[in-house]
């Protein structure tokens, strides 16, 4: 993690046929006789458009590179974190992965885990993205992943549900926030989707309105110290038991699921049976996979997580993951570096804001952006002055887990806020 601002500009790269290795036989890298390498790839799109555009990629991929075979698994987004640890732990992981940053990231380097691909990065793509956009993804110096989406969050609504609950203008802070959810209930519509059945979007929560109490400088020393001493992170929990005890969120949101299916959070909003959700920028793909024609929610709009009064958290302050793709440190280092450039190519992020519905990180992508949900999105994100990933990214898998957890716990009532910090001290000083 970076006290500076993780800056969504672009990435547009050149590729080029790769010329066919001569070895006499394999090799560390996994090298066939014949010169030729297979690699594997995992993603998180299991269904849908963001499936198939992998699959596409893919075969353009190896169209133009015959000496490469590139096979590809898919894995429900809920399992892929878990499934790529015990992967990487076993020595059996693949060559090309998601990768979220972090203190996650900061576990697979320390393990040896991840290549570095820092000289890998062409002159092409230098031109056409910052440094800046890397940080999410870069430790001491080295770049350990290619960006592909700038993915803030904020709560995504349906501008006709709020209308038929006559609410005018997005909520700019937390008291127009709990009269939007009154306004919504004497409407009829339940106010905000909830998928706690998978932790981390409750823990969403917690994480805006600790991003709201406490300063920068506080969240990002956490991740540096595992310290977690300021009164704001009890003050954060203390926000989110306020907020939850109005009962905002639908009904049996403790066993709803985020992401799949009609009766997930996301398909809640799809289908106007609640009227928003608090979630990342990737969140109008899930929704348009989930709405009966399976086209996006025309009425879908974006707006930031609300102020607070007297937190000391920068206003505009913003949450938000970098999605990028790292090789594993085993992976055919020439050919995994190759299509990670590939990927961050003009054309293909274009196909991947078409496919996802989610913001690229490309700049030039970007300017095909014509969603208003998303070019709020983009705005928020560029001006934000101060932008943080997602904690339990940021906090590493343990810490990050603990958080979650107790969150859920706190919502189910089996803790209180007290508890939160307790279970992320305890994660922090544990073995």
């Amino acid at each position: 993690m970076r006290a500076r601002k993780l800056l969504a500009v672009s990435v547009a790269l050149a590729t080029g046929v790769l010329a066919t290795a001569g070895c006499g036989g394999g090799d560390s890298e996994g090298r066939n006789s014949d010169g030729s390498v297979t690699m594997t790839f995992w993603h998180n799109a299991t269904t849908g458009e963001g499936k198939a555009f992998w699959e596409k990629t893919v075969a353009d991929f190896q169209a133009a590179n015959s000496n490469v075979k590139i096979e590809i698994q898919s894995i429900q987004n809920e399992d892929l974190d878990g499934k790529l640890q015990t992967a990487l732990n076993s020595g059996d992981a693949p060559d090309v992965f998601m990768q979220r940053g972090g203190g996650k990231m900061a576990a697979m380097v320390k393990a040896g885990q991840l290549m570095d691909i820092t000289g890998s990065i062409t002159d092409d793509t230098k031109k056409v993205i910052s440094e800046g956009s890397f940080t999410a993804q870069t430790i001491d110096g080295k770049v350990y992943a290619m960006p592909v989406a700038v993915l803030p969050g904020g709560f995504f609504y349906s501008k006709d549900l709020f209308a038929q609950a006559g609410i005018t203008q997005p909520p700019a802070t937390l008291d127009e926030l709990k009269g939007a959810v009154d306004k919504l209930k004497t409407a009829g519509v339940q106010p905000i989707a909830l998928g706690a059945k998978d932790a981390w979007p409750a823990a969403f929560y917690y994480y805006f309105f600790a991003l709201r109490e406490c300063s920068s400088d506080t969240i990002t020393q956490a991740g540096q110290t595992m310290n977690f001493d300021d009164p704001c992170w009890l003050k954060a929990g203390q926000d989110v038991q306020s907020f939850a005890a109005a009962q905002p969120f639908n009904n049996g949101f403790l066993t709803t699921s985020a992401q799949q299916g009609a009766a997930s959070s996301a398909g809640l909003l799809a289908n106007h049976k609640a009227a928003m959700e608090l979630m990342g920028a990737w969140n109008p793909g899930v929704i348009a996979s989930l709405t009966p024609d399976e086209k996006p929610l025309p009425d879908l709009d974006w707006f930031p997580f609300p102020s607070i009064t007297g937190g000391a958290g920068e206003p505009g302050a913003i949450l938000g993951g970098v999605d990028g793709y790292s090789c594993s440190a085993q992976a055919p280092k020439e050919e995994c570096a190759a299509f990670l450039n590939y990927i961050a190519k003009t054309d293909v992020q274009k196909a991947y804001y078409a496919a996802f519905q989610a913001p690229p990180v490309n700049s030039e992508a970007q300017a095909a952006v014509t969603e208003p949900h998303l070019q709020s999105v983009l705005a928020a994100y560029n001006q934000a002055p101060f932008v943080s990933q997602w904690l339990d990214t940021v906090y590493g898998q343990k810490v990050g887990n603990a958080l979650n957890t107790a969150v859920v716990n706190m919502l189910a009532g089996k803790g209180d806020p007290q508890s939160i910090v307790d279970a992320v001290k305890a994660a922090a000083e544990g073995p």
